[in-house]
């Protein structure tokens, strides 16, 4: 009940609905489109229907959250599952990207201060995340939305392909808005959640490129559709709260402070974090594989840099 009048009034405040005049959850119900005929639509359930209620009843009202080590789903740092109406999801997600991301350090020209930022931008991923919800397929029991964080990329997937004949690469240009599911899309809009129908994409895009980061990829994966967010030049901060990424960023500022770069003794020697030989080496193909670090020579004789000296350097 209070989401359905937290609904309203945002809805209204920012003339996206007109005062309706009462807050009862009925006539409320109606005026969103939700109830007809007094019959509650299952949109009404998905965008407001109780978290145990749905559990068993509309058990695809599922958020799916895993953090993984590495670059593949070999190994999980974090896998958990969580029920809910779709402002419930929404907030699950936001909050374990906020708890799981590592915040991102670069500088602008002309300023000493590091800049610190979360990795992708958070407008980028709640409209990512917003977009799920809303265009996803709830008529598949066994659906969901799923957020997948690698040490590389960030992947949003949702049940269901695209439909009225869109394709990935069309959704980077003007399109048609044409929701999936328009009683969600239009009570997500009107909650202020999206802001403009059909830019959803484009506005993904344009944070990302803002951030410094690749444009977002889109994929169909069987029945599946995946919204892939990759790093740019960023460097991790020790925020992370993972090892792996603690070390790169100690790596990383060793190497910034070596002009003839450094072997690997010399780093593992100089490090300051306890670490074996090995997981220095593992943090250093990280580091190569998001194109942050290079080595010149082989073997013991083999010397490491920032990549992004290396090219100022060219």
């Amino acid at each position: 009940m209070a989401e359905i009048r937290n609904t309203v009034a945002e809805a209204v405040r920012t003339g996206r609905l007109n005062e309706p005049g009462t807050r009862e959850p009925e006539d409320l119900l109606r005026g969103l489109g939700l109830l007809r005929g007094g019959v509650l639509l299952r949109a009404a359930a998905v965008l407001f229907g109780s978290s145990a209620r749905l559990e068993f009843e509309l058990p695809q009202c599922l958020l799916r959250v895993a953090r993984f080590r590495g670059i593949d789903r070999g190994e999980f740092l974090d896998n958990r599952q969580f029920n809910g109406n779709a402002f419930a999801l929404l907030s699950h997600a936001e909050r374990f990207l906020r708890d799981t991301l590592p915040i991102a350090s670069r500088f602008e020209s002309g300023r000493m201060r590091r800049i610190d930022e979360p990795l992708y931008p958070p407008l980028a991923t709640r409209e990512a995340v917003a977009n799920a919800l809303c265009h996803r397929d709830y008529a598949l029991g066994g659906g969901s939305v799923g957020l997948a964080v690698y040490d590389d990329r960030l992947e949003v997937t949702s049940t269901g392909t695209l439909h009225f004949g869109l394709t990935p690469a069309a959704l980077f240009g003007p399109h048609e808005s044409r929701p999936w599911n328009p009683l969600i899309a239009r009570t997500f809009y009107r909650r202020g959640i999206i802001e403009e129908w059909g830019r959803g994409t484009l506005k993904m895009a344009e944070l990302a490129t803002a951030a410094g980061l690749p444009r977002p990829e889109i994929e169909e994966r069987g029945d599946c559709v995946t919204v892939c967010f990759r790093q740019g030049q960023d460097v991790p901060s020790l925020r992370s709260g993972h090892a792996l990424l603690e070390r790169q960023e100690a790596i990383l500022s060793l190497l910034a402070r070596a002009d003839d770069g450094l072997a690997l003794r010399e780093i593992h020697a100089r490090l300051p974090l306890n670490a074996s030989e090995r997981q220095v080496k593992r943090a250093l193909a990280a580091l190569r594989n998001r194109g942050l670090a290079l080595s010149t020579g082989r073997g013991p004789a083999a010397r490491w840099r920032r990549a992004s000296e290396s090219v100022e350097d060219e």
